[in-house]
């Protein structure tokens, strides 16, 4: 499955920042997880300090998947609107998510000040904006029920946009809680730190089959070598719905740019992250060497590959929606490419465990909120791996 196409900026612009040998004998271990992307690069580390003795496994390089493709946009909102999530999940369970998601932005802010050395991390606030005058009563309905559980936020109407963002939009939601991150050098920061205690990180090594037991897993790798795990976690991203036998998400391409660096004096208020009310919604942010990244207009899953010209046109619609709300900006695009997202029916993630995969744990954080969906993911499967109650386990589960 090809996870993106053309030059994703992160990749572009760190190169390979650190070498892992393939599988070259048997191995035995507590946990084993197939993926290297930063969902297995969480998990590991969370299973790590939990005391477990771990081995990762990617049939590619690590963070070359869809990790390479990511923007990174932290957010606790739920690609589903809290006011539409309730109906799928009942509120108590809907705010409970929500609030899971801004917990887990502060706990990378953590993770990130405890690696040594400190990663770079930043909480930014974010705005999301009304796209059409007929999206103002359900996004004001919207910041009502956000506003009475305590989040931190603001409502903004068109003069208020106008003053503070410099672009016109009929009314908009500030909140406090957000965060960027380079999700690319934050999963080779997570594993630089995971091997210091011995735990090993395998690159180009397929997983030909698996075999359940009741007893544990064993991984029968494409060059006949084998690996036993008590536990095995399936954390490869859009690739692990081979593993599920029902249907559970839908893949669709995303696309991307970010732009050539630019002056101070182009950016908007507090670097905020924006967004917009429209599906499928184009967002935008700051990131490093004064860039703009550009992501959006979203279409079904384009399969085996991509023409390049898919990626051109969907460049120039990216810059061209931008521009129509900041002209100003002299924006040029520098580096695009495309990238598989996957929607589940409400919003939210599957994590935990199917009865047809024995001693076997998903992690499964697709969505808009892929990275925080990862923390939610770690930290549940931490305690279940190591036979702990998680009274969150259940919002997730597949069969939710």
């Amino acid at each position: 499955m090809n996870l993106y196409e053309q030059q994703p900026y992160w990749l572009m612009k760190n190169g390979i920042v650190a070498q892992y040998p393939s599988l070259d004998k048997n191995l035995s271990v507590d946990v084993a997880i197939m993926g290297a992307g930063i969902s297995a690069a969480l998990t590991a580390w969370y299973l790590r300090n939990a005391g477990l003795n771990i081995a990762v496994f990617d049939r590619r390089h690590v963070a070359m998947g869809s990790t390479a493709a990511s923007t990174a946009f932290l957010q606790y909102e739920i690609d589903t609107p809290l006011t539409e999530l309730r109906d799928y999940v009942g509120e108590t369970n809907a705010v409970k998510s929500y609030e899971l998601c801004r917990k887990a932005i502060y706990d990378i802010e953590h993770l990130c000040k405890t690696l040594k050395p400190a990663f770079d991390f930043h909480l930014v606030p974010s705005l999301q904006y009304a796209s059409f005058n007929t999206h103002t009563a359900k996004l004001k309905q919207e910041f009502e029920l956000r506003k009475k559980y305590g989040f931190k936020i603001n409502w903004l109407d068109k003069a208020d946009i106008k003053k503070t963002f410099g672009f016109e939009a009929p009314a908009a939601v500030f909140s406090e809680d957000g965060g960027e991150v380079d999700a690319y050098l934050l999963t080779h920061a997570l594993f630089a730190d995971f091997c210091k205690e011995g735990h090993q990180v395998y690159n180009n090594s397929p997983v030909k089959h698996l075999e359940h037991t009741n007893k544990g897993v064993t991984l029968h790798m494409t060059n006949d070598l084998r690996v036993k795990a008590r536990k095995l976690v399936i954390a490869s991203g859009y690739e692990s719905l081979q593993y599920v036998p029902k249907k559970i998400a839908d893949i669709h391409s995303t696309y991307a740019l970010v732009s050539e660096p630019l002056h101070d004096k182009y950016f908007w208020h507090r670097n905020s992250l924006i967004w917009e009310t429209a599906t499928p919604y184009m967002y935008f942010r700051v990131v490093s060497e004064n860039r703009i990244l550009i992501g959006g207009r979203d279409d079904p899953y384009h399969h085996p590959h991509m023409k390049p010209s898919v990626i051109v046109k969907k460049t120039t619609q990216l810059c061209n929606a931008f521009l129509k709300k900041l002209p100003d900006i002299p924006l040029k695009a520098d580096f695009s490419w495309a990238g598989a997202f996957a929607t589940t029916k409400d919003g939210l993630p599957y994590i935990g465990s199917i009865p047809e995969r024995p001693n076997t744990y998903f992690a499964l954080g697709f969505g808009g909120n892929g990275i925080t969906f990862s923390v939610i993911a770690a930290e549940i499967l931490r305690d279940m791996i190591s036979g702990k109650k998680n009274n969150n386990a259940k919002l997730f589960e597949f069969n939710r």
